[in-house]
């Protein structure tokens, strides 16, 4: 069978497709074409081995080395057998048979399992011309969540639209080029097989004006995903026992809801109905940058640890809807009973700020300011009087780290809006209903105009479904993942910074690994440390990276 040759090099040419701040240009070899296979949308979930587009890519590592990677590609493969819409439930797999002039056997490799879900907006592979994006369209077409005219997702097709008027995400910025796009090309040169899913998202509606992406579609259908794979082991290369998922914003959300999740019986309904394979959805470990998680207990954690910031007017939120969340927050983390890493001890309202301080920032200003020469390192703390620097460890207080971040991202409630404004709003709606509250507290204060002031009756299941704490606190997920890679930014204020730590927190507290470090000075998205996450796959899964 002859097979397409694509050659994809990193380089800032004319016509170059931008991938996660990496150019990549592509040239056909007209000699030999065929079209890339897969099970398409016939029902079929059995994946076709030869069914690949063979190319080539060069990857640039965090050394600044570069790679000649050989690998096949296989594209929009629908992993369902009664797919809503095959636009976004497919995925695209890639395995590399050579690097740098040496043939590689992925068979037993590792799989990363990124997703590109931004915002919680729909994310199709069905453009992907390659790895790492190269046409993929996360987060509905790459526009900001927070677009105030919602995503433009699919267009209007035969099977769905994004909808015009969906509300953004109240600040949350579709940050997920820049992580996942690096994490997939150093996967794909150290040998690993990387699957991308692409997946349903809030946005998309049908011709009957229903939502069809809302909570839990996107979930549900990340866990197919897994399924197919793990249904097709032996078909497709790698290692299914050592499935990693990868994730920023709603997507590290997500990656973090399906490590925690695994082979939970409450999906199992939902996953009939769309004819997921009879497998496992259970992987072997999870990264997640910046997620957007734990929802329904956002508010309060928002309002804890940034409700004095101002907003980028200058003008503080009202405090006394503030004030209120933050009481809320108090309640839930005393209930969570959690205690911190480094044998910090329980973790609650009141000392949760000495916590993040010393675990996380100090060590995350002291490791930036180590890597900074001698002169770089006196000009940025002369510029930033608040940090004392003595025998090579910074020191601050929180207070004055609240200072130095600025302006929070967003307005109060953060999350469930009382005028029902938020993207969160728009994952929890239902039918032909765009936005819905999903707080007892948002709904009370509803701005709109309900004639009820209640949260509906399904949403407490479906809240249930959508957030990682339920399968790690309490009765945990005997199937959860157990080991966990999560990063976050010191500047981010997309949502609160415990939400990140309590992830860290419960898997610690289960006895489980955990990696969780933050960037410092870092917004919402960023990935500083690509190379060191593949190092990561490979010792957790014993797979040397070439």
């Amino acid at each position: 069978m002859k097979r397409r040759t694509v050659v994809l090099g990193i380089g800032a040419t004319a016509g170059a497709a931008a991938v996660g701040g990496i150019a990549l240009t592509a040239r056909a070899d007209d000699s030999t074409t065929s079209p890339s296979g897969g099970t398409g949308s016939s029902g079929s979930l059995v994946f076709d081995p030869e069914g690949y587009t063979k190319l080539t890519t060069t990857v640039t590592d965090t050394a600044g080395d570069e790679h000649a990677v050989t690998y096949h590609f296989w594209k929009a493969i629908t992993y369902v057998a009664e797919p809503v819409d095959a636009t976004y439930q497919s995925l695209n797999v890639s395995v590399p048979v050579e690097i740098d002039g040496v043939a590689v056997d992925a068979r037993n490799a590792p799989i990363l399992l990124a997703n590109s879900v931004g915002g919680y907006m729909p994310s199709s592979v069905a453009d992907a011309t390659g790895i790492g994006g190269g046409g993929m369209t996360p987060g509905g077409g790459g526009a900001p969540s927070g677009a105030p005219t919602g995503g433009t997702t699919g267009g209007d097709t035969a099977t769905g639209s994004a909808a015009p008027t969906a509300p953004g995400a109240n600040g949350n910025t579709n940050a997920t080029g820049g992580a996942l796009a690096s994490n997939q090309l150093l996967a794909l040169a150290a040998g690993f097989v990387v699957v991308e899913p692409g997946a349903r998202g809030r946005t998309l509606k049908n011709s009957a004006g229903e939502y069809y992406g809302v909570a839990p579609a996107a979930i549900v259908d990340l866990k197919a995903a897994v399924r197919y794979v793990r249904a097709n082991k032996g078909r497709i290369p790698g290692d299914t026992e050592r499935i990693v998922s990868a994730g920023t914003s709603a997507g590290g959300a997500l990656s973090a809801l399906l490590g925690a999740s695994g082979d939970s019986p409450l999906y199992d309904r939902l996953l009939r109905e769309l004819g997921a394979a009879d497998a496992s959805d259970a992987i072997f470990a999870t990264g997640a940058w910046c997620p957007i998680t734990d929802l329904e207990h956002a508010d309060g954690a928002y309002e804890w640890n940034w409700g004095d910031n101002a907003t980028s007017s200058g003008a503080k939120v009202d405090q006394t809807v503030s004030k209120a969340l933050r009481g809320q927050f108090a309640e839930y983390q005393a209930a969570l009973k959690l205690k911190g890493l480094g044998g910090f001890g329980a973790l609650n309202a009141r000392n949760y700020d000495e916590y993040l301080v010393r675990q996380y920032l100090e060590p995350s200003a002291t490791a930036y300011l180590t890597a900074l020469s001698d002169s770089a390192r006196a000009t940025y703390l002369a510029a930033n009087t608040f940090i004392t620097w003595k025998n090579g460890r910074a020191t601050f207080s929180w207070a004055d780290f609240l200072t130095h971040v600025g302006a929070r991202k967003k307005s109060v409630p953060a999350f469930d809006a009382f005028d029902l404004s938020a993207g969160e709003n728009n994952l929890f709606g239902k039918g032909t209903t765009l936005s819905r509250h999903f707080t007892a507290f948002g709904a009370k204060n509803d701005t709109t105009g309900l004639t009820s002031k209640r949260v509906a009756s399904d949403l407490p299941e479906t809240l249930r479904l959508m957030n990682p704490m339920t399968f790690l606190t309490g009765k945990a997920n005997p199937a959860r993942s157990k080991h966990w890679w999560i990063r976050l930014g010191t500047k981010d204020s997309d949502t609160s910074h415990t939400v990140s730590a309590n992830l860290a927190a419960a898997a610690n507290g289960l006895g489980d690994e955990v990696s969780h470090t933050y960037y410092w000075d870092e917004g919402h998205g960023a990935n500083t440390d690509p190379g060191d996450f593949i190092a990561w796959i490979a010792r957790i899964s014993g797979h040397k990276a070439r």
